[in-house]
């Protein structure tokens, strides 16, 4: 029995124009920081993480609503992606007294 997928136009220009968009917030970090590598993560029913890591250490996240949508989005912005946040990838975050203090509040209760 063949597997026919009946494909929704108006959800395929919907997934499209999102992955569009988050390219070009992605493409518009990587400017900012004097270019970005990232990770796609699945975050459960919200969607899929993209963790960008700027090549002057600032970070940032944006959230798409499938992995399909998230792939297509990095590809897109020509971005290098990892397969998981470690080893050199990770170090090269640069966080700040903000940061610092979130995770002693977190970490407190606070």
């Amino acid at each position: 029995m063949a597997d026919t997928q009946q494909v929704d136009p108006k959800a395929e220009a919907k997934a499209e124009r999102k992955a569009a968009k988050l390219a070009r917030q992605i493409s518009a970090f990587s400017t900012a920081h004097g270019g970005a590598e990232g990770q796609v993560a699945y975050i459960g029913e919200r969607g899929v993480r993209i963790v960008l890591v700027g090549e002057d250490g600032g970070w940032g996240d944006l959230v798409a609503p499938s992995t399909k949508i998230a792939e297509q989005a990095v590809e897109k912005a020509g971005i290098t992606v990892h397969e998981s946040f470690d080893g050199e990838f990770a170090a090269k975050v640069r966080t700040g007294p903000y940061e610092w203090k979130r995770m002693a509040g977190i970490q407190l209760g606070g």
